[in-house]
């Protein structure tokens, strides 16, 4: 009956949030706050599927200067954490494919997100080349998924380097994000406990160059993967003492 109850709210909610989104991106096509203001609508759908999301979000989220954020991606529910922490003045970068899904990829683009073909290997270096000149031009973040697909609960998968690559070339600093596991989360369970979303130390990439990307990659890696086994058991204390 919950999960019943629970869809059917999500799908009014979803729909709510489409027109929402198709009403922003009218007026306003590409504007740079578009994403911002429609990830907030999906941050707060969390508390309905039974999730309590804490947020930590760094000082640098606040600043006009463009920074790189690098997040985990787990599963579908990315949706409804991650989207808490997204700054004013971010854009994503998803697959160019997403343009075909009805009606949420056209809203996708007209958010201004950014669209790369990963099967192209010169078309993808071509749009990570436009990336850096939106960050330098218009002072745009960029959220990435450096996992480049989700991990299903396999822990930080290996990162793909063109996130590093768009840094470097940006001199852009990179904020790592992490939400905690979110595997045990279930639309027919009333409290789906505690999923922490934190965005870490800032890393500078000032003065780096192409030659140390595979060094930036693998040391952002490690931090991002250890933080995560901390926020894992934390989160699961604390949706343990909420269930109790």
């Amino acid at each position: 009956m919950l999960l019943i109850a629970r869809l059917i709210i999500l799908a009014v909610l979803l729909f709510l949030a489409f027109v929402f989104a198709i009403v922003i991106c009218l007026f306003r096509p590409m504007h740079r706050d578009n994403v911002h203001l429609v990830a907030r609508f999906f941050g707060s759908v969390a508390p309905v599927l039974g999730i309590k999301v804490i947020r930590r979000a760094h000082p640098v989220s606040a600043t006009s200067q463009p920074c790189i954020y690098l997040a985990n991606h787990q599963n579908n529910f990315d949706l409804f954490t991650h989207t808490s922490v997204v700054p004013k003045g971010t854009v994503s970068l998803g697959k160019k494919s997403l343009v075909w899904v009805p009606l949420f990829g056209q809203i996708y683009w007209l958010s201004g997100n950014i669209l790369i073909d990963r099967n192209n290997r010169h078309s993808a270096f071509d749009t990570m080349a436009k990336t850096v000149d939106k960050m330098k031009n218009k002072l745009l973040s960029v959220w990435i998924f450096p996992e480049g697909t989700r991990s299903r609960g396999r822990g930080l998968l290996p990162f793909k380097v063109g996130a590093f690559y768009t840094a470097v070339a940006a001199q852009a600093t990179i904020v790592p994000v992490l939400a905690s596991c979110q595997n045990h989360i279930k639309l027919n369970r009333w409290n789906n406990g505690v999923v922490i979303v934190e965005m870490l130390e800032p890393i500078a990439t000032t003065g780096l160059s192409k030659s140390d990307v595979k060094a930036l990659s693998a040391k952002v890696h490690q931090v991002m993967s250890a933080r995560s086994v901390e926020l894992n058991k934390e989160a699961k204390a604390l949706t343990l003492q909420a269930r109790a």
